[in-house]
């Protein structure tokens, strides 16, 4: 779309000079010549004086913070704006043409379904009643157990093992809401990326990105019923123990472990080496490694302190 006609098409009362071509919607740190950003959290408003994207939706008090080669688009609802939007740079389920492509010696069973643009490298199993999407890219050695479903774009390494009923590259969670109780949604327009040697246990869930990728990072092992969220990245040898979850755009440190019923909350980051205790919440950062419990979060030293002076209290 031009520029024209995304400022039509959102009612934004400006003429544009420079009418570019807009050919995809990123966040301000990614974002390149051609594409559109958006403004909607402070926490971003650092990445504003860097990015390159031709256009920005933003509040009028922001534009000022702008690159010269970015035009400002000025919105007191640039989430909502940008939701209704992304509709129209959604991509179409199916996309592809060409005939999916089959390693050697992988099997497939005659329930599971591959469509067109996949790739599976050699020595795979795919078992009953998987699905693998349009365009997926899929390495060697992959196991995907019965019920398995890879949603189109998804691209996973070698070695991956996928237990039943799970899901990767869904829609994340994201809506824009009006002032009038609306909610309009976000329409999640990335993917997911598995490296090599993950495992995730059985109906698991991984979200895909709204823009980019959410990506799970090699030797990282899953359990079942976990929920990650669109654009977190899980680090290296990672551990997430059932019924464990990351809310959005939220990165965990290589080697971390989360236990069960525990819990992270978006756009945060967690330290390598961190181990969260089961139902440990955590709604900040987390700078250094070390072993958390509790919600409020604490160190795990204090926590266990804590408990035994309520158990004397209890008792008294």
């Amino acid at each position: 779309m031009t520029l024209q006609e995304i400022v039509d098409f959102l009612k934004f009362d400006i003429v544009i000079e420079n009418n570019c071509l807009i050919t995809k919607m990123n966040t301000l740190k990614d974002a390149v010549e051609g594409e559109i950003s958006f403004l909607s959290d402070s926490k971003y408003e650092k990445d504003l004086a860097i990015t390159k994207a031709s256009a920005v939706i933003l509040p009028s008090s922001k534009a000022r913070l702008l690159p010269s080669s970015a035009i400002a688009l000025a919105s007191e609802e640039a989430y909502l704006d940008i939701a209704k939007l992304s509709k129209l740079f959604s991509k179409p389920i199916v996309t592809s043409d060409i005939s999916p492509v089959i390693g050697e010696n992988t099997i497939i069973y005659p329930t599971a379904h591959v469509e067109n643009g996949a790739q599976i490298g050699s020595n795979c199993t795919i078992m009953a009643g998987s699905y693998v999407g349009c365009d997926v890219l899929i390495g060697d050695n992959v196991i995907l157990y019965p019920n398995v479903s890879i949603y189109r774009d998804c691209i996973l390494g070698n070695n991956v093992m996928i237990h039943a009923g799970s899901v990767v590259g869904s829609d994340g969670f994201g809506y824009a809401h009006t002032k009038t109780g609306e909610h309009v949604k976000l329409y999640q327009n990335g993917n997911v990326i598995l490296e090599d040697d993950v495992e995730i246990g059985a109906n698991t869930t991984i979200d895909c990105a709204v823009f980019g990728s959410t990506i799970i990072k090699k030797g990282t092992k899953i359990d079942n019923l976990v929920q990650i969220g669109h654009n977190c990245v899980v680090g290296e040898h990672t551990i997430m123990v059932s019924q464990s979850g990351i809310a959005g755009s939220t990165t965990l440190g290589r080697n971390v472990v989360m236990g069960g019923q525990s819990a992270v909350a978006g756009h945060l980051t967690i330290a390598p080496f961190t181990t969260l205790a089961a139902r440990a919440g955590v709604t900040k950062n987390i700078t250094v490694g070390g072993v958390y419990s509790g919600f409020p979060l604490m160190e795990h030293k204090l926590w266990l302190k804590l408990q035994a002076k309520l158990a004397k209290i209890l008792q008294s």
